[in-house]
């Protein structure tokens, strides 16, 4: 037993570890940054028409027909790690209760980043509460398609999300610095 219980804490520890790492490098998000789109036709958030606002695309830039994926913004990742962080299925698929965060796409950076912590509220309280038993045994029906992976290897897809897009978040604000600089 305390073999998973010191695995439940390294994997807290890498969670708060991204995640701080992530909050520092947005510390200073202007809006102008945050409605920038440095290519035509990418992804990202969008007004919607009704006082909300809308994620270009689905939630994944997955495609399995080939295509590239197309180019997201600032935002579009905001509202991703905020979804995959935030999202019910997270509670459900680890056997927890459901902490509830707003994962809807945010019309401004402040929003985007208000929202953005909450998930990682949300989702740090979901992973703190993980049994070992649930760490080590298939999720089942519940997770479909995932039905067959642990608690662990869901644990750590999310932890995955965490990382490579806020490693994306960061390339795009030092693009976003660099504009100037380099015209």
């Amino acid at each position: 037993m305390a073999v998973v219980t010191r695995e439940l804490d390294d994997l807290v520890e890498l969670s708060d570890f991204a995640w701080e790492r992530l909050r520092n490098r947005l510390a200073g998000l202007t809006e102008e940054e945050y409605r920038w789109e440095p290519v035509a036709d990418c992804w990202t958030v969008r007004p919607s028409g009704d006082g909300t606002f809308m994620a270009d695309g689905r939630a994944s830039t997955y495609r399995s027909d080939g295509e590239p994926d197309p180019f997201t913004t600032l935002p579009w990742r905001l509202h991703h790690i905020t979804h995959v962080l935030g999202i019910p299925r997270n509670a459900r698929w680890l056997d927890r209760p459901d902490p509830r965060a707003v994962t809807e796409p945010a019309g401004t950076a402040a929003d985007a980043l208000a929202r953005l912590a909450d998930a990682y509220a949300a989702w740090r309280t979901v992973l703190t509460g993980v049994s070992a038993e649930v760490l080590e045994r298939p999720m089942g029906n519940v997770a479909r398609p995932y039905e067959k992976s642990t608690g662990r290897a869901f644990v750590l897809h999310v932890l995955d999300e965490l990382i490579h897009h806020a490693a994306e978040v960061a390339l795009l604000r030092d693009l976003y610095a660099a504009r100037e600089t380099s015209m």
